[in-house]
């Protein structure tokens, strides 16, 4: 297995993290005199959601998110299968006569309930087509996962929001004009009254933004030290730098949190990663993995790309109708929001840090123009602007 030399050193823990076992715990009463937010097994995740209930303003909030995300799928496979299945088009555009009408008489205006089909023959033609019942069960797989994993989110945010009205002291409803800031220094001031973490009293800022951002502070060194293959040889346009949500999904799925990742849990290693000696067996069995992986992609390749453009065509349409011109605003890239990013930087930070820096880095990339490429993003933002004012 090919050596890499890196900059990055080991640090010397100020603590040991709380040895495996009973890691889906998240709460552990050691005595019933004790506090219940003494001694938390799993400090990462219980950080973890602390950041998350403040950066989505609340349990209510949280709340109405998921179960309009919940609510969004449905209504996106349900109106998709109805116009797919139960809109009659030669009826809708006219070249058909709708039934009902007699004939040699003159049809003033067509509507959209004068195509729609019976309930029985909309049915049979769902019924009847196997690519449709597929997609529909695979679509109600993955709802039930959603709706299973919501109500796991739910139980675990009420703890986190009992935490926060009991133990912080801020409520629900002060919480959204609550700074990060000011969460923090109170949860440092609970760590020195009930010692959250036994193996640290005093904890820091920097302490809890490494535990929120364990995951992600190694993802940001290994495309920092360019060992995630993120850039590509493409005919006629060279080097290319792709880095996809899916991609990064499945960097993370491989190396971080899935089956047979690396970690043993969200904060411990596991002990053969540790050992230089099974190193050549331990890059085979990656090798392995990440062959599945991509088998996996393969066969739902068709299904996720199907769902991204109904789902891009439902959230972006109307903005595209009134706004064509949106097409070509510029944004930071995945890979420039992961290079750019700063190891313990959180979320709302690197997005005020980028903001900052938009208006500077368009004026550098404006002087830098590319001819070829503004008289076909003038001319293609000219067509969809047309199509979508059409629609």
């Amino acid at each position: 297995m090919a050596e890499f030399s890196t900059g990055y050193q080991r640090l010397p823990a100020s603590y040991t993290d709380t040895p495996p076992g009973d890691h889906d715990l998240l709460v552990h009463v050691a005595d019933g005199n004790k506090s219940p937010w003494h001694h938390i097994e799993n400090l990462d995740l219980f950080f973890t959601r602390i950041y998350q209930l403040h950066q989505k303003r609340g349990f209510l909030c949280m709340l109405l998110s998921e179960v309009f995300e919940l609510v969004q799928l449905v209504f996106v496979v349900t109106f998709t299968t109805f116009l797919f299945n139960c809109v009659d088009y030669d009826v809708l555009f006219a070249n058909k006569v709708p039934g009902g009408v007699e004939p040699g008489q003159q049809v003033v205006k067509v509507t959209l309930p004068d195509a729609l089909l019976p309930s029985h023959t909309c049915t049979a033609r769902i019924r009847d087509s196997p690519l449709m019942v597929t997609v529909l069960l695979t679509a109600a797989v993955f709802w039930l996962h959603r709706l299973i994993k919501f109500i796991y989110n739910v139980c675990c945010y009420w703890e986190i929001r009992a935490f926060y009205c009991n133990a912080l002291h801020i409520s629900m409803a002060e919480l959204p004009y609550r700074s990060w800031q000011e969460v923090q220094a109170r949860m440092l001031q609970v760590q020195r009254e009930q010692l959250m973490c036994i193996h640290k009293r005093d904890l820091t800022e920097l302490d809890i933004s490494h535990r929120i951002l364990r995951f992600t502070n190694y993802m940001v060194a290994m495309l920092n030290k360019s060992l995630l293959p993120v850039r590509f040889q493409l005919p006629l346009l060279g080097e290319v730098v792709f880095l996809s949500r899916g991609l990064r999904y499945n960097y993370e799925l491989i190396f971080l949190w899935g089956p047979g990742s690396l970690f043993l849990n969200q904060w411990s290693l596991k002990t053969e990663y540790k050992r230089a000696s099974g190193r050549h067996q331990l890059a085979q069995r990656l090798r392995q993995r990440i062959l599945w992986v991509g088998l996996a992609n393969l066969l739902l390749c068709p299904l996720v790309l199907v769902w991204q453009i109904l789902y891009a065509f439902f959230s972006y349409g109307e903005v595209l109708k009134r706004q064509p011109g949106s097409l070509g605003l510029r944004c930071w890239s995945l890979y420039g929001r992961s290079y750019l990013r700063h190891f313990n930087e959180l979320d709302h930070q690197l997005q005020a840090r980028l903001s900052q820096g938009y208006k500077a880095a368009t004026k550098y990339m404006d002087g830098f123009p590319s001819p070829l490429a503004a008289v076909i993003a003038r001319n293609l933002a000219f067509f969809a602007g047309s199509i979508l004012a059409v629609l």
